[in-house]
């Protein structure tokens, strides 16, 4: 392509404009011609990366900077697009029609990706599209909150729709037909090219020309990732995406050398029930500045609060949030912008629910919404539940607004849990919080008045949240005094999954410079940008104090000594990880000293505990399930019958010990005979 762009080969331009190759220098006009067509392809190619960079960043100086500095990659994605523009046309069989293509897709990827970063925070993704049927479901509650710029939307599509569908007619009929040799001729130039920049992008190697051309992956940090190297690079960045690499030294001799947890499976006589309620955007919004909110919308849970959870997520991907409530993994050792319930979770891993179910538990998921949210029915299968209602098989549940009431739902938490005879887990996802948050959005039934120096329409939507997290608040007292008259013992988990999406909300209060939370922030403002409300709560033993401020991953080590259970993962190895950390967050690793690190994960080496934890992690969710024996024993069945964790048969400890012996029979894949009789 540099002999192309500077014209040093003549034939070759010759021939990818149709003309037979071996002209001689006098031949000008068609020479001219030639280069004049290739001129005309490099000049739109740098324009549509203009615009895209334009759109996606929202700033005409740094679009500028990023074609102009030479340590960025501007005129190599103008390179990239030039390359794609020519295998296009080839096979399109008319010159300069690939534009019609690449450019609509490129533009409204930019579009996207805008408007996701001006929401969650976060550019685009490749893997956002395996969850666009979510965003499509949800349309309804978005097209409420901002109908004006809904309907301007449509109308926008429509006419792009119409322009585009006009300019290929137009464009189609005028262009020049390419020869079929001079086709032949630019797909042996696009196509090896194309196939060598796709084997660039694998960010888990290195690549010398990658390097030479200015692309430097930044998979650690993705805004700066996008930033620099561009919205389509950094796109095309993340495409393997959903490939997990190994950790450096990963082996089976290396998961053996973690060691023995010290903790063994042990359960109290009388098996206590376990639930465990993430309600959606719970958070405690007397912590907007300048903002007084009367009556207290949080009241009961302040005044009885465990903690925070640190949420890794902020105004939505709540499954991210579910993922490490559930296992005790940690999304800070996968990679950034993915989502283990889309893309990871295909077989039975360990859980909560896996090892409960094992020891006789009726483990149930529960959420008011479809079953196929967040892949929802399939994930809760592979961790373990028995049976996931949504609604699909719930009972009709009474709205409050137009989702889903907390109250009904913990109605049908309570109905449900007397109905069991044997001690039972349940996981419930509540709906009615997740936002937009209009004003009026539950019509004239509010408790709350709220003074801001804010707009009238600011005010009106801090009233709203404040409602639905009053009743949130609410719901949990009547789940509190309702398990407070069991005879039962009972634990009780309640926490938020992120802060609510408020957006302008927060920039008009002074509680952040922008409408989303940045990923990298001081410490004290990503305390309070990521925290939420938690109790842990046990009816035989009241509050468990002092938990302070916790990463999701940690929940189940609280959830099970509250309940008076040990295992060797859940409250051994977590254990003796909370007794260093308190937070293990992709951008913050923070100490029980108080010690924060936003960097540690670009260092050369890690702490050997969180070390181990990688290589745990790692080993369960996609290598060889060498520490099934030691940590997870509850999951050996599944290890030596190679069979689905549904439906599991539940083990005895005799029948553990005796599984945990065969185990040490299994050489490739083959169950040898244990040998009886001493």
């Amino acid at each position: 392509m540099t002999l192309l762009l500077r014209g040093a080969d003549l034939n070759l331009a010759i021939a990818i404009e149709g003309e037979e190759p071996g002209i001689r220098l006098r031949r000008m006009p068609m020479v001219r011609r030639a280069l004049v067509s290739l001129g005309f392809t490099l000049a739109v190619s740098t324009l549509l990366v203009f615009f895209v960079e334009l759109i996606a960043r929202g700033s005409f100086a740094d679009s500028i900077a990023f074609l102009s500095q030479p340590h960025r990659p501007g005129w190599s994605t103008v390179v990239l697009i030039v390359v794609l523009a020519i295998g296009l046309d080839a096979l399109l069989g008319r010159r300069h029609n690939g534009f019609l293509i690449i450019g609509p897709i490129f533009l409204v990827l930019a579009f996207v990706g805008q408007q996701k970063s001006l929401y969650l925070g976060d550019p685009l993704y490749p893997t956002d599209f395996l969850y666009s049927r979510q965003i499509v479901e949800l349309m309804p509650l978005l097209v409420g909150e901002r109908p004006i710029m809904a309907l301007a939307t449509v109308l926008a599509v429509l006419v792009s729709i119409g322009g585009l569908v006009w300019s290929w007619r137009y464009w189609r009929r005028r262009a020049d037909s390419i020869a079929f040799a001079a086709r032949l001729s630019r797909l042996a130039i696009a196509v090896p090219a194309l196939v060598a920049f796709a084997s660039m992008m694998d960010y888990a190697t290195f690549s010398w020309v990658r390097d030479r051309l200015q692309i430097v992956p930044m998979m650690w940090d993705q805004k700066e990732n996008y930033r620099s190297n561009g919205f389509t690079l950094a796109f095309a960045l993340n495409l393997p995406m959903a490939k997990v690499s190994a950790p450096a030294g990963y082996s089976e001799r290396a998961v053996n050398a973690i060691g023995k947890p010290g903790v063994a499976i042990a359960l109290p006589d009388e098996q206590p029930d376990i639930i465990m309620v993430m309600n959606e955007s719970f958070w405690d919004p007397t912590r907007l500045p300048d903002v007084t909110i009367k009556p207290d919308p949080i009241g009961f849970i302040r005044s009885t609060q465990s903690g925070h959870v640190f949420s890794p997520e902020f105004g939505g991907m709540t499954a991210n949030v579910e993922f490490e409530a559930l296992t005790g993994f940690s999304n800070a050792f996968l990679p950034t912008g993915s989502i283990p319930y889309q893309q990871y979770i295909r077989t039975p891993i360990p859980s909560l629910a896996t090892f409960l179910r094992s020891e006789g538990y009726e483990t149930r998921a529960i959420h008011p919404f479809a079953g196929w949210f967040w892949n929802r029915s399939m994930v809760y299968q592979a961790l373990g539940f028995e049976t996931f209602m949504s609604e699909e098989t719930l009972p009709k549940l009474k709205k409050r607004g137009t989702l889903a009431s907390d109250a009904a739902l913990v109605g049908e938490i309570i109905r449900q849990a007397d109905a069991q005879k044997q001690p039972f887990f349940f996981f419930a996802v509540t709906l009615q919080g997740h936002g937009p948050y209009p004003p009026g959005r539950y019509g004239k039934e509010t408790r709350h008045e709220v003074e801001a120096n804010t707009t009238g329409w600011a005010r009106d939507s801090i009233a709203t949240f404040a409602e639905g997290a009053a009743d949130a608040d609410d719901s949990l007292k009547t789940l509190v005094e309702w398990a407070r008259k069991r005879e039962r013992p009972t634990v009780i988990a309640f926490f938020g999954d992120h802060l609510p999406p408020l957006g302008d909300v927060y920039v008009q209060t002074g509680f952040m410079e922008g409408p989303v939370a940045p990923r990298r922030a001081p410490l004290d403002d990503m305390m309070a940008q990521h925290e939420t409300p938690l109790l842990v709560w046990s009816n035989k033993t009241g509050t468990e104090r002092r938990i302070g401020t916790i990463s999701p991953a940690f929940l189940p080590l609280h959830v099970l000594e509250s309940a008076g259970i040990s295992h060797p993962y859940y409250t051994g190895f977590l254990g003796k990880m909370r007794g260093s950390y308190k937070v293990i967050d992709r951008n913050l690793l923070l100490g029980q000293d108080g010690a924060a690190d936003q960097d540690w994960l670009r260092e050369p080496k890690l702490d050997r505990d969180l070390k181990n934890f990688r290589l745990l992690q790692y080993d369960m969710m996609f290598g060889g399930k060498h520490g099934t024996r030691r940590y997870f024993p509850e999951l050996i069945d599944d290890l030596i019958a190679d069979r689905p964790a549904s439906p599991r048969r539940f083990l005895s400890s005799a029948d553990r010990s005796s599984l945990a012996i065969q185990a040490y029979c299994c050489i490739d894949a083959r169950i040898l005979p244990v040998p009886t009789g001493g």
